[in-house]
């Protein structure tokens, strides 16, 4: 609580708003606002850098921020909650609601087809007619919605934009807006209100007109030159049509003659493309257009790692292979001044560049020099990998994401790479993001990306490693507080191994054989039978395989469906089948089938199994049981499919794996970090959403017997309970329930310690152990159940430790249909099949640690 307010007062938030605005509001909930904050989107120093970048200007230059009509219909509680939060906060965006996809569904519901040219609305009358009324509905419920949250909201249907007819002989009733009031906008900011607008404009006359919301958006940012501007849209920014993936920044200088060019750019994606460059034209270079979706406007707002699409001007780079190719030789000077030896005159500029100028090297740039950065291949490691000697970055450079523009120029350049970054950088966080791995000894950092070999990962850590020493033994002093690990990201994994008992002084961390596997080598398509598809857990499976690159539904067996057409699945019509062993053999003999993956009860499974095994074929197929059938096989034939916390390879190379259940998923992620402290039994009191009963009607899937009601079962020797120990190779105490909403699981387990331990100390490790881990998020607050259903990864957070320093309460969250079952059986599909791990898994997880 006192950092937060410490937060509150060193960024000035409650001295920026205006009088009115906190009218009302309890400082709880400007509090809770904060703690969300924090919570959700990652560091201290990126929170309180962003508060007082947006607080050092008048409220009104804060963002501009146009809202897709479909985020209204489809996102309106979100939308309302991030501009409440906002609000809370003392920033006072100027909001701009476009009203597209309502309009064209009363307009088709009346048999007209919308028409459009360019991208833009032909609106007759009879248009004009249903735009008016669509904006004006669309706005009260905007402002409907905030004011129930507590913000007072301003309501502006018009006024503000006066215009010209666009062509209105070609559009009819559309404007091109000819000047910008900004009075009633500024009056809804005073008096402590935010302003909703529409993109009606008027006439001189008093005509009104159409305007495309992004072209209004773009008109106020012209006028208020905000800090930020902020498109909302559902698909989260602009989806590239050739590889179907989201770009993430667009730089106008270089790109946008190609991007014009491209089949995919038309419409009303060209249209948004030519507006935004036609204002980012009127604004300063630094200035940027963020595309995204409302669920990531706090991630846009408040990190430096930003979301969606970002498009800004830009420079273009530069790069120089000598001393006489820069023309600027002060510029040159300015940004190795940021270099912290040279600035504390440990170093020299002159003494840098006398030494460059004996090196081969390249040098990256834009060209004001907000980021400098220097490859050279002479380095002190002796090693064939080149080294990133320098990489320097004004103010401007980090907010305006060049960084990633002239790293991402170095990669194009540089297949692999290492360099070495201080550990109080405040940037340390975007330099692992970058990087296969890291390895930290006496506050430096090493990483690398590219070393495709242990060995050469090795060769770097100890010349690393020694380098150090050297300096330690002329210094005439050794450090006993050593801490040191290695974090390998893509190409090899790590885990933790604590070689003193407290963390707090040595801590080690190697390279292991467990990374995640990430662009995998195997782009081929799989074909897919699932065997007993009726259930929740076939449901979502089928949703992930439709959205997956490579793989394909070619045979669904569910007794009670069968003869029904699949729903749910687009690549192709199915109809479920009733498969019987003679048809599972046949399949496998002709090598139909790639992935078998059976979604049964436990018992079931078997003789589906010794079908497949006895079939004759050629064997190559692989073999997937979602139930308990085989989690305690010991004949070494099953892989037990946790990745997280097995073997990768050795699930990448078996032919038949076990996937885990949902309760031991988040169980042994929740525990495993903290095995080596553990003092006696942990009890793990569980509590599922009735998904998790399944199908068949029980009172644990009963709505009404559930109503305010918790209920209690299997409370010993339950199969989970089995499960766990079984993987911990320790006993636990397991107390399952089911609550009354769907699905979600909460775990809230005490552990008992063997040490003393403090909560910093047990959280480091649980950071330290699944770093690097898509799935796996870490955060210092208890995680919610609410926030986790529909996610697909597990959250632990809480780690509360007793005055006495003796016992643990750790929490963790699941979704028991997801990651707890259709997610991880999809991530062992993808291992199995050598995909990339992570193929048609979303990365949704949005709490932070």
């Amino acid at each position: 609580m006192f950092r937060t307010v410490a937060i509150l007062a060193n960024s000035k938030v409650l001295t920026k708003a205006p009088a009115k605005a906190f009218a009302g509001v309890r400082f709880y909930s400007t509090r809770s606002t904060v703690i969300q904050l924090l919570n959700n989107i990652g560091s201290k120093r990126e929170v309180e850098q962003y508060l007082k970048y947006f607080t050092s200007v008048s409220q009104q230059q804060f963002a501009v921020i146009k809202v897709g009509g479909a985020i209204i219909t489809q996102q309106l509680p979100q939308l309302a909650s991030c501009l409440a939060f906002l609000y809370h906060l003392g920033l006072y965006p100027i909001v701009v609601h476009g009203t597209g996809p309502q309009i064209n569904e009363i307009l088709e519901s009346q048999g007209i087809e919308p028409d459009y040219s360019d991208g833009i609305r032909i609106t007759d009358g009879k248009t004009m007619a249903v735009v008016r009324r669509c904006f004006l509905q669309q706005n009260l419920k905007l402002v409907t919605a905030l004011e129930k949250m507590g913000v007072r909201a301003r309501p502006i249907t018009g006024g503000v934009f006066q215009a010209d007819y666009l062509d209105k002989e070609k559009y009819k009733l559309v404007g091109d807006i000819t000047s910008v009031n900004k009075a009633p906008i500024e009056a809804s900011i005073e008096a402590g209100a935010l302003p909703i607008l529409t993109s009606l404009a008027e006439t001189p006359s008093g005509q009104i007109l159409n305007v495309n919301a992004d072209v209004a958006a773009g008109e106020i940012a012209r006028v208020f030159e905000p800090l930020k501007i902020v498109y909302l849209n559902e698909k989260g920014g602009i989806i590239n049509g050739k590889t179907k993936e989201k770009i993430s920044v667009i730089n106008l200088d270089e790109e946008y003659d190609d991007l014009l060019k491209e089949s995919w750019v038309k419409y009303g994606t060209k249209l948004k493309l030519k507006e935004i460059r036609e204002l980012l034209m009127y604004l300063p270079r630094s200035s940027s257009v963020a595309i995204i979706n409302v669920g990531d406007l706090q991630k846009e707002l408040f990190t430096d790692s930003g979301a969606g699409t970002l498009v800004r001007r830009g420079y273009k780079l530069v790069t120089k292979e000598s001393l006489k190719e820069f023309q600027q030789p002060d510029l040159l000077r300015t940004a190795l001044e940021r270099d912290s030896d040279i600035a504390s005159g440990k170093s020299s500029v002159a003494t840098y560049l006398t030494e460059l100028q004996k090196s081969s090297f390249k040098a990256y740039g834009d060209e004001p020099m907000d980021v400098l950065a220097i490859v050279t291949e002479d380095h002190e490691f002796g090693s064939t990998i080149p080294r990133l000697d320098k990489f320097l970055a004004s103010k401007a450079g980090w907010l305006n994401n060049v960084t990633d523009n002239i790293f991402n120029a170095i990669r194009k350049d540089y297949p692999s790479l290492y360099w070495i970054v201080k550990e109080d950088d405040p940037y340390t966080a975007w330099h692992f993001n970058k990087a296969d791995g890291s390895f930290t000894k006496d506050g430096e950092i090493l990483y690398w990306y590219g070393c495709e070999s242990v060995s050469e990962i090795s060769k770097l850590i100890d010349s690393f490693g020694k380098r150090e020493s050297l300096k330690e033994s002329e210094s005439g002093s050794f450090s006993k507080q050593t801490r040191s690990y290695s974090t390998l990201r893509g190409q090899t994994r790590s885990y933790s191994t604590l070689r003193s008992r407290k963390p707090t002084s040595t801590f080690v961390r190697f390279s292991s054989s467990n990374p995640p596997l990430r662009n995998g080598a195997n782009h081929e398509k799989a074909r897919v039978a699932l065997i007993g598809a009726r259930g929740y857990t076939g449901r979502n499976l089928i949703s992930l395989i439709d959205n997956h690159p490579y793989l394909e539904l070619a045979h669904v067996s569910s007794r009670e469906l069968n003869g029904q057409k699949l729903k749910g699945y687009n690549k192709s019509e199915i109809v479920y089948e009733n498969l019987q062993d003679e048809d599972i053999q046949k399949l496998e003999r002709n090598n139909e089938i790639d992935v078998w993956v059976m979604a049964l009860p436990n018992g079931v499974c078997r003789p589906f199994v010794k079908a497949i095994e006895e079939a004759g074929g050629s064997g190559n197929s692989k073999i997937i049981d979602l139930s308990a059938d085989f989690r305690f096989d010991e004949t070494g034939d099953w892989v037990y499919g946790l990745p997280e916390l097995n073997d990768r390879v050795a699930i990448s190379n078996a032919r038949k794996v076990s996937n885990p259940g949902c309760y031991a998923t988040a169980s042994q992620i929740a525990i495993n970090p903290i095995l080596e402290y553990i003092g006696g039994t942990p009890s793990i009191f569980g509590v599922s959403g009735y998904s998790g009963a399944g199908t068949k009607p029980s009172k644990k899937n009963d709505i009404n017997f559930l109503r305010n009601n918790l209920v209690p079962y299997s409370l010993t020797d339950h199969t989970h309970e089995r499960e766990i120990a079984y993987r911990l190779g320790r006993s636990v105490a397991f107390m399952p329930h089911v609550g009354q909403w769907f699905q979600g699981i909460t775990l809230t387990i005490n552990v008992p310690l063997k040490e003393k331990l403090t909560s910093r100390d047990i959280r480091a490790m649980y950071q330290d152990k699944y770093e690097g881990e898509q799935l796996i998020t870490v955060t210092g607050e208890a995680p919610y159940v609410k926030d986790i259903s529909g996610k697909h990864g597990c959250v632990v957070g809480a780690f509360n430790v007793n005055t006495a320093q003796d016992r643990l309460v750790v929490v963790a969250t699941i979704d028991n249909l997801l990651k707890g079952a259709a997610t991880q059986c999809l991530q062992n599909i993808n291992l199995l099949m050598k995909y990339d791990e992570y193929a048609g898994i979303p990365d949704d997880l949005i709490i932070r640690g």
